[in-house]
């Protein structure tokens, strides 16, 4: 029963709907079905009426016919017998009977009764009395009498026709009572079913479609008012069960927009402060105002309490604090006016919490790929812990911190290493040219303090001291050369110190020396751009101080991407004849073993025109090699 009524309740709107098409149905089947029954039951009444109307004038006629033979005394006339049968027939026709038949208890079947009767007992058998086989009664008196009959008769014929109207005009008000009540209540039924469409079925759809609009506008707060267990009420309910699913959906994305704004935000300012500590740490790996100003940003962002950053000892000796801000090292030395850490604590156990001070103090290694250089001691607010965007920061900002101590560390030692490079090349230089002049004039002197004691050999003594003046000279000249070399600063790129060189002979020799200097697709080494720079300049000084050139020129070309070519031309006298031999040709033979140092090939020679040309061959690494070690020595390279 139960299952039922939910069943009903769940198609209410539907149910009530046939109901009412079910009622008007109902109303009109009975309004036409009581019509039908009227106008059975009336069918005929008019054919009745007129016989039943049709009697009076056949009884007047039977009355004159009467009446005329008894005064013209006549007997048994044929048309009084036809007239009474004529009579007769129409009392009992078949409209009157079928009326009797259907209304047997009515008053005109009472009335009828009482005609017949009237007709049979008294009127009849006075028309027979006068049209029998008798005398004909006296004419006045039974005509008299006859016409009293008559009359009574036809005033009962009168009531009969009237009690027909009656009933007739009795069916036609049943009959339009009927419809009336019939179209009153489909009138009604109709009315109830438009109040209760309009209640059930059209302002619940208006509310949905209102609420539907304004949630479409963005309100999401609108809810349908009609709920239920009917067809709309469902739908109502499953719309404001959607509208609150799509209104947390709306608030959970919302809040995820936010989330997501917020992370974009940490995230671009974690990468600009990225950014910039990367460009300090690269731009200067070694000053301590790096690192604080990399400090200082990172208690910025992260909200630090304060920061702490030391590298670890180096042979025995004490930690370096790069910078602080929470006070100076705990781990000092024995002395407490010293600033410096006896140790750079936490290289045993980084990423760690510990208390210091009322702070959570969190322990993070300074390190690179090879190695670990120091640490950093960052105090948090008791109880706080980093996020972990924050740690993935922090990770990044140590390792690129770490980065920046091993490219510092390394350009020191490379700094060693090109220092010695630079004191093996003196040393050889010196070897090669005044330690060699030193010693051919420590053979000189050898061979003069054996001739100076026999005065007989004089002559040979002054050839001697000549000889020696001259290597005192030369190794004069070489030692100014050396001493102009090895102040040679490397200051600026390799084509302004070509410039620069060239401006400098230029000046000194008062001669226009053209530069034209192509390495777009060459790479140089430093060591490379030394040796080629030396080998310029005593091209350019044997230019000057031998050539009595007019102009110079210094042309510096990249072959393929593979090889450079060096030449140093005048338009001076050109090479001797005969190529002098001596001991003081120092300038070609270094220029000669810097190209072999450089893996090349170098040739003086007489240039076509008249001149000199002093000409330099050797392998070069390709450009891309050196983007990709300019990109090597610049992270910021890869970040951009």
């Amino acid at each position: 029963m139960r299952r039922i009524r939910d069943a009903l309740a769940k198609r209410s709107i539907l149910l009530l709907v046939g109901l009412a098409l079910l009622a008007v149905t109902l109303i009109s089947v009975a309004g036409m079905s009581a019509s039908v029954v009227v106008a059975e039951a009336i069918q005929g009444r008019g054919s009745a009426i007129n016989v039943a109307g049709s009697l009076r004038r056949l009884t007047h006629r039977i009355a004159s016919l009467v009446a005329a033979d008894a005064l013209h005394g006549r007997y048994r006339q044929a048309r009084v017998s036809a007239a009474i049968e004529h009579f007769e027939a129409n009392l009992q026709h078949p409209s009157l009977l079928r009326v009797m038949e259907r209304e047997p208890g009515s008053v005109f079947a009472a009335t009828y009764r009482g005609v017949d009767a009237a007709w049979r007992l008294r009127l009849k058998p006075l028309f027979l009395e006068a049209n029998g086989g008798g005398p004909p009664p006296s004419s006045a008196e039974y005509i008299e009498k006859m016409l009293v009959e008559v009359d009574a008769f036809v005033d009962q014929l009168n009531t009969l026709v009237a009690v027909l109207e009656q009933d007739t005009e009795a069916s036609v008000g049943q009959l339009r009572g009927t419809l009336g009540l019939a179209i009153a209540l489909a009138l009604l039924v109709v009315a109830g079913a438009l109040y209760w469409v309009h209640r059930a079925l059209h302002r619940p759809l208006a509310d949905l479609l209102g609420s539907a609009t304004r949630f479409a506008h963005g309100d999401f707060g609108a809810r349908v008012q009609h709920t239920g267990r009917d067809e709309l009420g469902r739908v109502g309910a499953a719309f404001n069960q959607m509208a609150e699913e799509l209104s947390k959906l709306y608030r959970d994305l919302e809040g995820r927009v936010q989330d997501k704004t917020a992370e974009l935000q940490r995230t671009n300012r974690s990468l600009e402060l990225l950014y910039h500590a990367i460009a300090r740490l690269y731009h200067a790996p070694a000053a301590p105002e790096t690192y604080e100003a990399t400090l200082r940003d990172i208690e910025q962002i992260l909200g630090l309490a304060g920061s702490f950053a030391c590298l670890l000892p180096k042979h025995g000796g004490p930690a370096v604090v790069l910078a602080s801000s929470i006070g100076p090292c705990r781990e000092r030395g024995g002395d407490e006016s010293v600033a410096d850490c006896a140790a750079c604590s936490g290289a045993t156990a980084p990423w760690t919490y510990h208390r210091e001070d009322g702070h959570d103090v969190l322990m993070v290694p300074l390190r690179d790929a090879e190695r670990s250089y120091g640490m950093l001691r960052l105090a948090l607010p008791a109880g706080r812990r980093l996020q972990d965007w924050q740690r993935q920061l922090l990770e990044a900002l140590s390792r690129h911190i770490g980065m920046a101590l091993g490219m510092a560390r390394r350009t020191e030692q490379e700094r060693l290493l090109a220092l010695q490079e630079e004191r093996s090349i003196i040393a050889r230089e010196l070897h090669d040219s005044l330690a060699q002049s030193l010693s051919y004039m420590k053979i000189q002197v050898s061979l003069l303090q054996p001739v100076l004691a026999d005065p007989a050999r004089s002559a040979e003594a002054g050839a001697i001291l000549a000889g020696l003046r001259d290597g005192i000279s030369s190794a004069y000249r070489q030692l100014r050369e050396l001493l102009g070399s090895f102040r040679l600063k490397m200051e600026g790129d390799f084509r302004t110190l070509l410039a620069n060189t060239v401006e400098e002979y230029a000046a000194r020799g008062d001669l226009p020396i053209e530069l034209h200097a192509d390495l777009g697709g060459c790479h140089l080494t430093p060591n490379q751009e030394i040796h080629v720079l030396h080998i310029v300049r005593e091209a350019l000084s044997n230019m000057v101080r031998h050539a009595r050139a007019q102009r110079g020129w210094v042309r510096i070309a990249c072959i393929e991407g593979r090889e450079l070519s060096v030449d140093v031309e005048d338009d001076g006298i050109g090479l001797p004849e005969v190529a002098e031999e001596g001991h003081y040709h120092y300038g070609l033979s270094i220029m000669r073993e810097r190209a072999l140092g450089l893996q090349g090939k170098i040739a003086v020679h007489t240039r076509v025109g008249g001149g000199t040309c002093v000409s330099l061959r050797f392998p070069v690494a390709p450009a891309a090699q050196r983007e990709q070690s300019a990109a090597d020595r610049n992270p910021l390279a890869s970040i951009e």
